[in-house]
């Protein structure tokens, strides 16, 4: 005696896009495509670097470099390579809470990209708000700080430092 097995209306065909469905499924359920980077990209003009070490390590040295010179960091995610600080005053260094306008008042923040393997590519943003306009997105209003900013030439020198001690380049020889 022989057994028929019971085959939907589409045949086979039906049974395929329901493992089909089925897998997708599984695939989107367990894929966690969150990130705590932001969703734009770093302002034109922030100044950048390449150094050998891995994205976690990278912005673990900056993260520490960044609080070594007592800027309000809030936020370090090595897993993601972002370090950010809170808005604060360039002359104390301190976390404001008043209106973010002028270059008297800044924000960091700094994007750290996998580059060649062992390598990343640091780019750190200075940031302020020449004026305030409700009509714009915030992120719109951003503005890299002037190359004779305090704050935004220690974030250059920063990167300098960090340069420096994390290349496998020679350093040049004067002549």
């Amino acid at each position: 005696m022989r057994l028929l097995a019971k085959v939907g209306p589409h045949g086979e065909r039906g049974t395929r896009n329901a493992l089909g469905a089925a897998l997708l499924m599984v695939l989107v359920v367990s894929c966690k495509a969150t990130t705590t980077r932001p969703y734009f990209p770093p302002v034109t003009g922030a100044p950048t670097t390449e150094i050998e070490l891995g994205v976690k390590e990278a912005t673990q040295a900056l993260a520490d470099v960044l609080k070594g010179d007592s800027l309000p960091v809030t936020r370090v995610a090595p897993r993601d390579g972002l370090v950010e600080t809170e808005w604060f005053e360039v002359q104390s260094k301190q976390p404001t809470h008043a209106r973010p306008l002028g270059p008297e008042v800044v924000r960091v923040r700094a994007w750290v990209n996998p580059s060649k393997p062992n390598h990343s590519r640091i780019i750190l943003e200075t940031v302020y708000r020449p004026l305030a306009d409700p009509s714009l997105p915030v992120r719109d209003l951003d503005r890299q700080v002037p190359p004779d900013h305090p704050i935004g030439k220690r974030m250059t020198e920063v990167l300098t430092e960090l340069a420096r001690l994390y290349s496998s380049e020679p350093e040049p020889t004067p002549q």
